[in-house]
């Protein structure tokens, strides 16, 4: 341990910790732009620069360690003046539309220059411009970015894709596409971790709001909206509702007023993949005990788009294992024009589908040709991440905290306690194994007999009994575990029967569509949230989901059925990526 004295407190701390943290336990605050723990500790931005007795120059505190004795002055005038000149310099080169910036109110810039007292520019203003495709999922805006490297970091390290990187060099340097090619160039999964680790408005998705008020607005569009399981644990937060309460419902009383005719629960169909899933996922372990011990593989979760963009661009030999179901979001859209529709009497090219999800991928993934199979049409015509749905709401002057909560649209409302955990990691995992359970031995399985794959560990394992047949699992979140474990599985390493894979850490509680929280992960509290439902819920099997069992017995037939094939599975090699089709482009 050694002694510190910052701003007069004196903390006794580890040898090796930095001055930003030690001043964080003696309740100090000092403000960064650039760092993130453990990934971008790289003291770029110069904000957290502190004076050190017996050093001329200021240094960073973000990347420099205590000694034992040490003096530090936080914000004596040396370092306000340092602080103000370097944020001053970094909004030189930004473009401060504030007042027209989705980040407007949570921008780690804008809250630094407003606690300097920055409301006046001493610097010409010099704005980096770079032409970006606005139709992609993601979209950049260079005249926003700061050169902080998070984006580079995070898609590196958490993520092992390495699509951004820094071009040119000295004062014309940028962040952009490794290379400088183009985003459609290179085999993005569009996880959306570097838009939630931007400081600022540079990275964002693609706005599909006016899209959907457009089809609010035309009296012959029937609307229908799903909402995925893990946006009732965050699309409140803004508006000061406690996600284990009345969050979703009150954003089903929040859509009703703006136009939608039907809400519907995306738990529904993470019930039905489950059945679909689960099925197949019987049938995979007996065709691969068929096989050698050494060339038998395991079956794959597909509910992640961003994963099987993954998958497919870096692992092309596993593609074949990912299972065939369709994502909740595209089962729901198949069935909402084609099942639903029939139900409801209406022509399924007046329907217009909206998701809300917390995900950037879902956009790319409805926009594949192989997802229009229930009239020709897109299955999903619009994808809202939680963002843009609570834009929306803002839009819309609905006054939240004065609204009673209300029910979805029945049959396509109800849903089970397996679907409302799709959202946490091992979630689909769990929802599966107790199916398979069902499936194999016609009875319940206990209460919680596969929670052992819980928790926000990257990577978790496990080997669970159906039936007297052991059944070795896996599940990993975040894309540079998945790039591990698929190493690991393919020279022998490891052996699981089924793999979940998750793109964004902890899950889709922590997806690239949430709600920006700086400085704060929040998929272990979200996560929590929805187990919680889960253990209160009446039913907690997908297979229990009396409009589940309807739906088969009206319309799909049962699990793998011809219909069910059709609409609800679909062919993971019907589209490419960028490096299938030219791999010198990656």
């Amino acid at each position: 341990m050694v002694r510190v004295t910052i701003d007069g407190a004196t903390v006794e701390v580890e040898k090796d910790t930095t001055i930003l943290e030690a001043a964080k336990l003696a309740g100090v605050n000092i403000p960064t732009l650039c760092y993130l723990k453990d990934l971008n500790e790289i003291g770029s931005c110069r904000v957290c620069l502190v004076e050190v007795e017996g050093i001329d120059q200021l240094v960073a505190a973000c990347n420099n360690c205590v000694l034992d004795g040490m003096v530090v002055r936080t914000n004596s005038p040396k370092v306000r003046r340092a602080r103000k000149a370097n944020v001053e310099l970094l909004l030189s080169r930004h473009e401060a539309s504030c007042t027209s910036c989705v980040r407007s109110g949570n921008c780690s810039l804008q809250t630094v220059a407003n606690d300097l007292g920055i409301y006046y520019q001493d610097y010409d203003q010099h704005l980096n411009y770079l032409a970006w495709d606005k139709s992609l999922p993601l979209i950049r805006d260079n005249r926003k970015c700061i050169n902080c490297l998070r984006c580079i970091q995070v898609c590196d390290k958490v993520q092992a894709s390495s699509i951004w990187d820094t071009n040119n060099r000295s004062t014309h340097l940028n962040v952009g596409v490794a290379g400088g090619r183009k985003l459609d160039e290179v085999d993005c999964t569009y996880c959306g971790q570097c838009v939630t680790h931007c400081p600022t408005g540079a990275l964002r998705e693609r706005d599909d709001t006016e899209r959907v008020f457009e089809a609010l607005a035309d009296p012959d569009v029937v609307t229908i909206v799903q909402i995925a399981p893990s946006v009732r644990t965050a699309w409140g937060d803004q508006f000061g509702i406690e996600p284990d309460g009345d969050a979703l419902g009150k954003l089903v009383s929040a859509l009703r007023p703006m136009g939608f005719d039907y809400i519907v629960n995306t738990d529904f169909s993470a019930d039905l993949t489950i059945m679909e899933e689960g099925t197949e996922l019987l049938g995979h372990m007996e065709e691969e005990s068929k096989k050698d011990a050494a060339a038998r593989l395991p079956m794959f979760t597909s509910c992640c788009p961003g994963w099987v963009r993954f998958a497919k661009a870096h692992f092309p030999q596993l593609v074949d294992h990912v299972s065939t179901s369709k994502s909740p979001q595209q089962m729901f859209g198949a069935l909402v024009k084609s099942y639903y529709a029939q139900m409801l009497g209406v022509d399924p090219h007046k329907v217009f589908s909206v998701s809300i999800m917390p995900c950037i991928a879902k956009k790319s993934e409805a926009a594949l040709d192989s997802m229009r199979d229930a009239c020709g049409d897109p299955d999903v015509d619009a994808v809202l991440t939680v963002r843009e749905v609570t834009r929306m709401v803002r839009e819309e002057h609905v006054n939240v905290q004065r609204l009673e909560p209300s029910d979805f649209d029945e049959p396509l409302g109800e849903g089970t306690g397996a679907g409302i955990i799709f959202g946490a990691t091992g979630g689909v995992m769990e929802a599966a194994l107790r199916t398979a359970h069902y499936l194999v031995s016609g009875s319940a399985p206990a209460g919680d007999a596969f929670s052992g794959v819980r928790g926000l560990a990257g990577r978790k394992e496990a080997t669970f009994d159906l039936n007297g047949t052991p059944v070795r699992v896996a599940v990993v979140s975040g894309l540079a575990n998945a790039r591990q474990l698929c190493e690991d599985v393919l020279a022998g390493r490891a052996t699981f029967d089924f793999v979940e894979v998750m793109a964004c850490p902890g899950g889709c509680v922590g997806g690239g569509g949430q709600p920006i929280r700086e400085g704060r992960e929040s998929a272990g509290e979200k996560g929590g949230v929805l187990y919680r439902l889960d253990g209160a819920a009446k039913l907690r099997n997908s297979y229990e989901n009396p409009s589940i069992v309807r739906c088969y017995e009206e319309f799909l037939g049962s699990p793998l059925s011809p219909l069910s094939e059709r609409l609800l599975h679909t062919d993971h090699h019907a589209w490419s990526m960028p490096g299938e089709k030219d791999p010198c482009l990656v």
